[in-house]
């Protein structure tokens, strides 16, 4: 076993002769979207794909920009960006926002009793609509590209599933929620003429009007997938499942492996 990666796990595996609800966070759901196979391996199987490398940076920024919404939260004040996108809300106070954050040990969760399955996610950011009262969900980017950031990219759909997702469990917890979201995106200056020891960033406020129709049907369509015993179909473009068929056929060709 590696440092960072275990490759055979026993526990967070999915067991279809138990009655007992399974827990899914937001990103395994995201999985499965991308490649049923993989997910299937990782969840039911216990093979997970190997981690990537922590983004600290981006993780850097994430803890800035809630101690500094904090702050306004604690005053019950507008946050000088929602001012400057004329936005009239302010951070949402709320006793369990720590857990709601929580990714790792708690978060937002609720059962979906059609599928028995627990669903978990861990949001960066609430806020609430002075008008209407309507909660607004918010999510913190970091990146570093010339021009303007956006939304228009392919991978960015996981983005957009992630809010989606989001809205879904606070509305499933009883809470009124607004469909447009925002993005509190942070792009690095990469045009300074000196590091200096600091990263400038321009901040943006990107909304987004959020669907959850998909949510739904995806849970029972993965409740499927777990019970069942043969494995799914890979997606066409899933890197991972590439890489393990090139693999595999130079290994069954190679009799010294």
């Amino acid at each position: 076993m590696g440092v960072y990666y275990n490759p055979k796990r026993t526990r967070n595996i999915f067991n279809p002769d138990s009655k007992e609800p399974f827990q899914l966070s937001r990103s395994k759901i995201d999985n499965f979207l991308k490649c049923p196979r993989c997910f299937y391996i990782d969840r039911r199987c216990g093979v997970g794909q190997p981690p990537s490398f922590p983004f600290n940076l981006n993780s850097a920024v994430d803890t800035l920009l809630k101690k500094e919404f904090d702050t306004h939260r604690a005053r019950n004040k507008i946050h000088p960006l929602m001012e400057a996108y004329k936005i009239d809300a302010v951070p949402f106070d709320h006793p369990k926002m720590d857990e709601w954050r929580d990714a790792l040990r708690r978060g937002m969760k609720y059962f979906y009793e059609p599928a028995n399955l627990i669903i978990q996610g861990a949001v960066d950011d609430v806020w609430k609509n002075n008008k209407t009262g309507e909660l607004i969900i918010v999510d913190y980017k970091a990146t570093a590209k010339e021009g303007e950031v956006s939304l228009d990219a392919d991978w960015q759909i996981g983005y957009k599933r992630q809010m989606e997702l989001y809205q879904w469990l606070f509305r499933k917890n009883n809470f009124s929620v607004q469909d447009i979201g925002y993005f509190v995106y942070c792009n690095g200056k990469t045009d300074r003429f000196a590091f200096d020891g600091k990263l400038e960033f321009d901040v943006s406020l990107l909304p987004y009007e959020g669907r959850t129709e998909w949510v739904e049907p995806t849970l029972m369509s993965i409740q499927k997938c777990l019970m069942s015993d043969s494995l799914p179909d890979s997606a066409e473009d899933c890197d991972f499942c590439l890489y393990r068929d090139a693999v595999s056929k130079i290994e069954g060709n190679n009799k010294n492996v």
